[in-house]
């Protein structure tokens, strides 16, 4: 881990900054460690918004390629981004969890994090909300958490999952982590937001490895949707119609669903869910 440290300031990947650079990067890398390596139950915990859904989707691919024990959960309600106890309690501790990673959410469920310690739950805060007065007493990985010097702030949910995923990639050398940037893209493009800085270098590089993608459920929307040119303007279109799927009123077992699609290593099976969420647009 001080090997990483030391090494900051020769980080080049893309021109991005360094995701150590970011507060508590650190000490989430040494959890994640631990619970691979001691085989402990690991649970993503994601909201049901595309970003969400692509960063639960990227985690989970980056974890399972680690051999690592773990699962999802994907929150029910739009746009909330807290942890909700009574998950905590009915569902996520009978999982057996050990860690909580969360994707784009917690930064404000301080007493839900209590809640997990009391049940021996380490919770690693991904988000990129802006904190309260009283943070959580969790690893935390937000550019806008207070004391954290990291230069570009404008991150998204996808976006600070894949600054851990670097992270992990670093430790164990793993090379071809920016494969995983056509989630991001697609991810990124969901907000909706001006592409700028960080934002745009994984976008630009995303464009790339949309056009040459080995997710199948990637591959599967782009063939599915007659998307035969892969250009800014295709990808925002594609984007928009996978939330519109995703919103329909089934739409908590839709983005379940989508991460099934994101994550699935049967070219069948992603073109089945693809077909599934296309139908889905206009039964709205």
């Amino acid at each position: 881990m001080e090997m990483r440290k030391n090494n900051i300031q020769d980080f080049n990947f893309l021109g991005m900054h360094n995701p150590f650079l970011l507060k508590d990067m650190e000490k989430a890398l040494k959890r994640i460690i631990k619970a691979v390596n001691e085989r402990e139950k690991i649970v993503i915990y994601g909201t049901c918004d595309l970003d969400g859904i692509t960063s639960v989707s990227l985690m989970l691919l980056v974890l399972k390629y680690l051999n690592a024990d773990v699962e999802y959960f994907i929150s029910d309600k739009i746009n909330d981004y807290s942890i909700k106890s009574d998950i905590i309690k009915n569902h996520i501790k009978f999982l057996g969890a050990k860690v909580i990673i969360t994707a784009g959410c917690g930064i404000q469920s301080v007493s839900q994090i209590e809640l997990c310690k009391t049940l021996g739950i380490d919770v690693i805060i991904t988000d990129y909300h802006k904190s309260g007065e009283i943070l959580p007493k969790a690893i935390i990985v937000d550019p806008n958490q207070k004391q954290c010097t990291y230069p570009f702030k404008d991150l998204t949910a996808v976006g600070v999952i894949f600054k851990l995923a670097q992270a992990i990639s670093m430790y164990y050398d793993m090379k071809y982590i920016s494969k995983y940037l056509d989630l991001v893209a697609l991810g990124i493009f969901s907000r909706g937001i001006d592409i700028t800085g960080e934002n745009k270098i994984m976008v630009d590089e995303g464009m790339y490895y949309l056009k040459y993608t080995n997710n199948y459920g990637v591959g599967a929307l782009l063939k599915v949707n007659n998307i035969s040119s892969v250009n800014m303007e295709s990808v925002r279109k594609l984007s928009s119609r996978m939330m519109c799927s995703i919103k329909n009123k089934r739409y908590i077992d839709n983005a379940r669903i989508a991460v099934e699609l994101f994550i699935t290593g049967n070219m069948d099976r992603a073109e089945q869910i693809a077909k599934y969420l296309k139908n889905e647009i206009l039964q709205r």
